[in-house]
């Protein structure tokens, strides 16, 4: 068996902190803090150690480099929430897959970018990642469509919350609610919808209820695992 990089953060021992000296979890809950409220792009070896009343020397004793540091925060953010029991049933697990995710990346709005790109290799990332593909490999034993079934469900989920996090950010620019927003909009909306060329988007605004971002969720998750069923013959 080929033996792990000796230089990987997931496998190099770590130090011992000195006395009353942050440790690695500390730092990584600290960045954690800063990218939450500021983006990721705030996050800094210099302001991680700084925000814990680190020289950042000390900081490097345990974490190489930023690139170290963000994986670390990603497997941490993965590995909060405890992974779903599984069940008989593949849709009920592939659901809560899904479920689990986009709570997790509501919590940290920063972390959608990262799990889109390359994957993270961390024991929480590898283990969720494990409980996922077995709820997969419910509804297909063939693990290549078992693997095409989940990035579909884990696209379904990025961009679900690639859009409520855009209105979160449209939100914190203008200093609008969404309602407030839409009254803004008001008679903009009524000029256009008036003049006949939208029937479309006139019923939608006139006929069509509400619904929350859960429900919609909801809904959209569940024609993502309707298509799947039928696609594969489930």
């Amino acid at each position: 068996m080929t033996e792990p990089a000796p230089w990987s953060v997931w496998t190099r021992p770590r130090p011992e902190p000195a006395r009353r000296a942050p440790g690695v979890d500390q730092y990584v809950a600290a960045a954690l803090a800063v990218a939450d409220a500021e983006g990721l792009a705030a996050v800094s070896m210099r302001r991680v150690a700084g925000d814990l009343g680190s020289g950042t020397a000390t900081l490097y004793r345990y974490i190489t480099n930023r690139d170290e540091l963000v994986d670390l925060m990603v497997d941490a953010a993965q590995g909060e929430d405890p992974l779903p029991e599984p069940t008989p049933d593949w849709r009920t697990d592939l659901a809560a897959v899904a479920h689990a995710q986009r709570a997790t990346l509501l919590r940290h709005p920063w972390l959608a970018a990262e799990l889109a790109g390359r994957p993270s290799l961390g024991p929480n990332t590898l283990r969720r990642a494990e409980s996922a593909l077995r709820a997969a490999v419910a509804l297909t034993p063939d693990i290549t469509l078992a693997s095409q079934a989940l990035s579909a469900v884990h696209a379904y989920v990025l961009g679900s919350v690639a859009g409520q996090q855009a209105a979160r950010r449209a939100e914190q620019r203008t200093g609008l609610s969404e309602e407030q927003w839409q009254r803004s909009l008001g008679p903009y909306i009524s000029a256009v919808l008036a003049a006949g060329e939208h029937p479309m988007l006139a019923r939608r605004v006139h006929e069509a209820e509400e619904s929350d971002p859960d429900a919609e969720f909801a809904f959209g998750l569940d024609c993502v695992l309707d298509g799947l069923a039928t696609r594969l013959g489930r």
